[in-house]
């Protein structure tokens, strides 16, 4: 294998790879279940040495050395989708947060309009033909590896080798670092009462042969265990997860009648289960594909029946929807949830939907409002907005006017927020002062849902 020789003259250890950085430089760094974490430590030993180094990324996981108090003041995040790795730095100042569509990143990096010094990745060891998969994060790091002027690769033989548009030569990487490290795991919780419903209503709008985008949480999984009548469902997604490998292997998930890549599901990364990972390595059932693939709105868009499922951490009684941040707080980003949005409003037979709890901290407060608090960032506008769910009931807004949408969103409120959210939607003349609400949802015939306690 002719490759052979130039792998050996690229292996060293993680701190001879980094000793490349140097101050100034813009590094990319691959995320999610992918983040490398012996480079990220090998780097962080080495902050003393450095100032000025600006480290881009979409979702890290985990604890971050590169915000330890030893380092941060050496290097500055600049997140293209906060989490809990950089939350804190975020919104105390010390990180920044670009607001960006997931399609719209590997383009920053390509076009030059942020051009990458160093590469930080995350792959499989290469296979008979000098190939290395990206395994469980494609993303944007195909970009960064096309942009950047070094590439540090983490070889993980603990990596599934996925299948798709997600490979990197080895006469492409500049320093491999051989490691073996199991990846990080989502550990499941249970999804509650409220999500159960919530999941029940959402499949009431999906019909055999749709295509599905889902993202993380709860509410996922109980959408996928309340669509287990359903046929030949299909996904075409960003993130696939342990339940939309269980929906599979009941036979619910087939891809067959996909309009493109029947019999295939199309994603950029995967979050999950060891069992998940082994699951995902060398099986041709799965494309990955870099996210300006696989969030393109055209693309999406041609998929029939295709069903975008979001979450929002509030909705006004308009329609415009907040998912990125608490008030003035950033909490994550703009993430893919316009690019599914848009995606399914242009489907033939199409849902975009808007899926949450009717209340947030134990029931304290409505996440339907009668105006989003100062600060909050709208993710999808109200002209984009076709359903929104909560465990009350279905609200469906697109084509309807102001007093048509304020009528349907208290409807699926939490009852005891519908009278002060009735009373505001008057004062801002959105319904008329003599309006009833009239015949609430029907309310479940058991106890009260358990509420969801976080903004998610």
């Amino acid at each position: 294998m002719p490759w052979m020789n130039e792998y050996r003259k690229r292996r060293v250890t993680a701190e001879e790879a980094v000793a490349l950085v140097k101050s100034g430089d813009r590094l990319f760094v691959s995320g999610n279940a992918a983040t490398p974490f012996v480079l990220l430590e090998a780097l962080a030993a080495r902050a003393a040495e450095l100032e000025r180094v600006e480290v881009t990324h979409v979702l890290l996981l985990g604890d971050d050395p590169l915000s330890r108090p030893e380092t941060r003041d050496h290097f500055r995040h600049n997140s293209l989708f906060v989490g809990p790795a950089d939350r804190a730095a975020v919104n105390e100042g010390r990180a920044d947060y670009v607001p960006i569509h997931l399609h719209e990143i590997p383009r920053l990096f390509k076009s030059g309009r942020m051009p990458m010094d160093v590469a930080l990745i995350h792959t499989t060891p290469p296979d008979e033909h000098g190939f290395m998969s990206l395994g469980v994060e494609c993303l944007a790091t195909m970009a960064a590896i096309a942009s950047a002027r070094l590439i540090l690769a983490q070889v993980n033989d603990q990596m599934p080798r996925t299948l798709g548009d997600c490979f990197v030569h080895i006469s492409r990487i500049t320093r491999l670092v051989e490691v073996s490290c199991p990846l990080p795991e989502l550990h499941r919780s249970r999804f509650t009462e409220v999500e159960r419903r919530i999941g029940e209503h959402i499949a009431e709008l999906v019909e055999d042969g749709a295509t599905l985008q889902l993202g993380i949480g709860s509410i996922p999984d109980a959408v996928l265990a309340a669509l287990k009548d359903k046929r030949d469902l299909g996904v075409h997604t960003e993130m696939v997860s342990d339940g939309i490998m269980e929906a599979i292997e009941a036979g619910i998930i087939t891809g067959a009648r996909k309009t493109i890549h029947p019999g295939k599901v199309v994603c950029t990364f995967a979050f999950g289960s060891r069992r998940l990972y082994e699951f995902l390595d060398n099986n041709p059932l799965f494309e990955f594909h870099p996210c300006d693939y696989t969030n393109d709105p055209f693309i999406i868009a041609r998929n029939e029946k295709m069903v975008a499922i979001n979450s929002a951490i509030e909705v006004d009684l308009t329609g415009q929807v907040c998912s990125d941040s608490i008030g003035t707080q950033i909490y994550s980003g703009f993430g893919g949830q316009l690019d599914f949005m848009r995606g399914a409003a242009h489907a033939p037979g199409g849902k975009p939907i808007i899926a949450m709890p009717s209340t947030a901290r134990g029931g304290e407060v409505s996440r339907i409002v009668p105006m989003l608090r100062p600060g909050a960032g709208v993710v999808t506008t109200r002209a984009d907005v076709h359903y929104v769910v909560t465990e009350y009931g279905i609200a469906d807004l697109h084509g309807k006017n102001l007093r048509e949408r304020a009528q349907a969103l208290i409807r699926i409120a939490h009852p005891k927020f519908r009278e002060e959210l009735t009373r505001a939607a008057r004062e801002r003349r959105l319904l008329p002062m003599l309006f009833h609400l009239g015949e609430p949802a029907p309310a479940p015939s058991s106890p009260p849902p358990e509420e969801s306690d976080p903004a998610r």
